[in-house]
C-alpha cells in the first residue's frame, strides 16, 4: 500500500483550507457529543459519531460519486485492508485514549494525544513512503512542544500507573490509523481524492457502527438504550461527523498525514474561541504564548 507523491505545486495545496475547514466541523461535533456524553458514556458518545454519522456519510459518498464524472471504484484487496485496519486501530486509540484520561486527567489524556502529531510523520515515512522535508519535520515537532504547552494541565497533575504509556499510545495509534485512511483513499480512486475520501469515509464509519454496536449490545444495552433516545441531539454531532472525516480524508488524499495533522492543530484557537464564546473561558499568557509557536510549526509543517 504505498504512497503516491503529491507535488504541491500543482495546485495540491487546496488541502490547506480543507483540512481548516475540516476542523471546524470537528469542533461542532465535539461540541454536540458533549450534550450526551453524561448518559451515554465515553463508549456511547464515541457510537454517535459512527452511527448517526453514516447516513449522513452515505448521502455524501453518493453526492460526491454522482458530481465526479470518469470515477472508478478500485476497491481492492489493499483498499479492504486498508479500511478495516485504519476502523480497528482508531476504536484501539479511542480506548486507549480513555484509559490515559481514567488514569490521569481529561486535560492530561488530550495533551499526551499530541504525540500523534511526530508519530503522523514517523509512520509515513517509515511505513507509506511519503516524502518529508526537514522544514516540516521541524514545524511538526515545534506544533507538537505548543501543544503540549497549550493543552498540560495546570495545578497539581494524579497520575496513575501506565497512564503516560496509554496517552502516548493513543497519539501513536490515532497516527498510524489516519495513515491507514489515506492509503484506502489512494487505493480506490487516486484520480478523484475527494470522491475517494467520502466512499472511505461511508465504508469506515459502517464498520466501525457495526463494530460499537455489538459491543455496546452485548456489554453495555443502557449506553446503547441512551444513544438511541438522544437521536435529535446525536443527529447534528452526525452531520458534522460525516462532513469533518470527509474533509480530513480528503486532505490526506491530497497530502501525508504528517502535515495534514499538523496543520489540523488550528483546532485549537477555534476550541479556544468556542469556549470563550459560549462558556466564558479564558487562555493564561503561557497559554498564548503556547499558541503563537503551535503556529510557527504548522506554517512551517504546511509549507515546507
Amino acid at each position: 500500500m504505498g504512497s503516491a507523491h503529491v507535488d504541491k505545486g500543482e495546485g495540491r495545496l487546496i488541502w490547506i483550507p480543507i483540512t481548516v475547514a475540516a476542523t471546524a466541523f470537528q469542533v461542532a461535533r465535539n461540541a454536540a457529543q458533549r450534550s450526551i456524553m453524561g448518559e451515554a458514556g465515553p463508549w456511547g458518545a464515541t457510537l454517535v459519531r459512527f452511527l448517526f454519522g453514516l447516513p449522513f456519510a452515505t448521502l455524501f459518498a453518493a453526492i460526491a460519486w454522482l458530481v465526479t464524472p470518469g470515477a472508478t471504484a478500485h476497491a481492492s484487496l489493499p483498499f479492504w485492508i486498508a479500511c478495516v485496519a485504519g476502523a480497528g486501530l482508531q476504536i484501539a486509540a479511542t480506548a486507549a485514549l480513555l484509559t490515559a484520561m481514567q488514569r490521569s486527567s481529561f486535560a492530561l489524556g488530550t495533551a499526551m494525544q499530541q504525540s500523534g502529531l511526530p508519530f503522523a510523520l514517523i509512520w509515513g515515512v517509515l511505513f507509506f513512503g511519503d516524502h518529508v522535508g526537514p522544514v516540516a519535520w521541524a514545524g511538526g515537532l515545534i506544533a507538537t512542544l505548543g501543544l503540549a504547552i497549550l493543552t498540560w494541565p495546570r495545578g497539581e497533575v494524579v497520575m496513575r500507573k501506565d497512564a503516560v504509556w496509554a496517552g502516548l499510545g493513543s497519539g501513536a495509534i490515532f497516527a498510524l490509523s489516519a495513515n491507514c485512511f489515506r492509503q484506502a483513499s489512494l487505493a480506490f480512486e487516486p484520480a478523484h481524492p475527494a470522491a475517494s475520501a467520502f466512499v472511505t469515509v461511508m465504508v469506515v464509519q459502517a464498520i466501525q457502527t457495526l463494530a460499537l454496536t455489538s459491543y455496546l449490545a452485548w456489554r453495555d444495552r443502557a449506553a446503547l438504550k441512551a444513544v438511541i433516545a438522544a437521536w435529535r441531539q446525536s443527529l447534528g454531532a452526525g452531520f458534522c461527523g460525516a462532513a469533518a472525516s470527509g474533509l480530513w480524508f480528503t486532505a490526506m488524499t491530497l497530502s501525508p498525514v504528517g502535515p495534514v495533522r499538523a496543520v489540523g492543530v488550528v483546532e485549537m484557537p477555534i476550541a479556544a474561541i468556542a469556549g470563550r464564546r459560549l462558556f466564558k473561558e479564558r487562555l493564561t499568557p503561557l497559554q498564548v504564548v503556547a499558541g503563537l509557536v503551535t503556529a510557527v510549526g504548522v506554517v512551517m509543517a504546511a509549507l515546507g
